[in-house]
């Protein structure tokens, strides 16, 4: 599937809830003269929403060309050009499968679902794109709650049964000198034809996860005296999607593992990184360019103290019942000698919160982060957002990934692919 132009290979490219494009922007980094990833494809849509706001942004920093903004469940797979890689950062939601006699290959995906639409795409397509990245919270390892694991069970053997390996990673970008603590977990699968499923077939686990892997080399780790166990999820989707992880109480998945032909290996791992570790400092625009708007008036101070600060108090609820509501304190303002928290989706907006970022150079001056300041958290180009109001730009970067985890990993695949005759 790969084509050669002007002397490299170029990777063919199916972006999924493509959102503003954080996934486009570390493959388009991440390309080099032996390998060039190109979007022959990319999807976003924001159901119940008159304006696409995200899908209009995409274009604009993209263009229209190649972009569908439509529900991806009323797009046909004939539609969707041929490609060598699929990435998403999908929903976390419900992944279980059912019965049914209605449906002549027995299985269904709960109703709304978007993994199954994901699914829906590689089985159909003639040609299954030889690689995936996909990304997720890392929740998804330990969900749902009655069946812990399950849900990532259901998945990676939906992938075996349509000729992938899996490996995966949880990875917190902080921890490899990137500005935010931002944990996320990565899979990446391998078709049966490409020479990396080959050589993971043949391979230690244990090698691969900490050394050999795609995702090792772009992110050094050790298990160190960690136990890597091992345990089979081949069964029929719908008694795995009944019975995995039932009676149990804790998830099978570690932070770090693979899967192939039905076996899981899988073990906790630690970042080994020798580098800097990044500051929230390092990102801030100087005060004098930041719009009075987002600087915090003292009057509003003791609000969002009380909010930030630690709690144990009587509450009521809507129906009169009293309870007893505790929370602890959590840093104010946030630390600057350090990798910011986590973004979140409500980061905009100057009503006060317990969630949202405050910073303060000299202590009496306090104010919240800019949409600039929130795009370079996740390593996006300043302004990537712009055409919006403030609060979607937070939004959008709340619900994005960090840019550069997504191109270390592309520059390793391309790499790996790069090597090949």
């Amino acid at each position: 599937m790969k084509s050669e132009r002007q002397g490299g290979k170029v990777i063919r490219v199916a972006e999924l809830f493509a959102g503003v494009g954080g996934f486009r922007l570390g493959l388009e980094r991440a390309s080099t003269k032996g390998v060039r990833y190109e979007v022959a494809f990319s999807n976003q849509w924001e159901p119940g929403k008159r304006t696409q706001h995200a899908s209009d942004v995409y274009v604009s920093r993209f263009g229209a060309a190649h972009h569908v903004n439509a529900d991806i469940s009323t797009v046909e797979v004939r539609t969707i050009p041929d490609h060598d890689l699929l990435v998403g950062g999908f929903p976390c939601q419900d992944y279980s499968v059912a019965s049914t006699l209605k449906n002549s290959k027995g299985l269904q995906g709960k109703k709304g679902v978007l993994w199954w639409q994901i699914h829906r795409i590689l089985e159909q397509k003639k040609t299954r794109p030889s690689y995936l990245l996909l990304e997720n919270v890392d929740r998804l390892l330990g969900s749902p709650v009655g069946q812990r694991g399950r849900d990532l069970a259901v998945m990676l053997r939906s992938l075996d049964l349509l000729g992938y390996a899996v490996e995966w990673r949880v990875i917190n970008a902080a921890d490899y000198g990137m500005p935010q603590r931002r944990r996320r977990v990565f899979l990446l699968g391998y078709h049966k034809r490409t020479s990396e499923y080959k050589a993971l077939h043949k391979a230690v686990p244990t090698d691969w996860m900490e050394t050999d892997g795609t995702l090792a080399k772009a992110f050094p780790a050790s298990f160190g005296s960690t136990t890597v166990g091992s345990f089979s999820i081949a069964q029929d989707l719908d008694v795995l999607s009944k019975k995995f992880g039932a009676g149990t109480g804790i998830s099978p998945f570690r932070s770090a593992g693979i899967m192939m032909d039905g076996v899981v290996f899988s073990g906790a791992c630690k970042p080994v990184f020798t580098g800097d570790l990044a500051q929230l400092k390092d990102v801030l625009q100087p005060d004098a360019d930041v719009p009075a708007t987002f600087f915090i008036a003292k009057k509003d101070l003791p609000q969002w103290r009380y909010l930030k600060g630690s709690k144990r108090e009587a509450r009521s609820s809507s129906n009169g019942h009293s309870y007893a509501y505790s929370e602890g304190a959590m840093v104010f303002p946030d630390p600057l000698d350090r990798p910011s928290r986590t973004i979140i989706t409500g980061e905009g907006g100057r009503s006060p919160s317990r969630f949202k970022h405050v910073i303060s150079r000299d202590g009496k001056k306090y104010r919240r982060l800019t949409p600039v300041e929130l795009e370079r958290l996740n390593m996006f180009p300043d302004g990537h957002t712009e055409g919006v109001s403030d609060a979607w730009r937070a939004f959008f970067m709340g619900n994005a990934l960090v840019v550069g985890v997504v191109e270390r990993i592309a520059q390793a695949l391309g790499a790996s692919i790069a090597a090949k005759p």
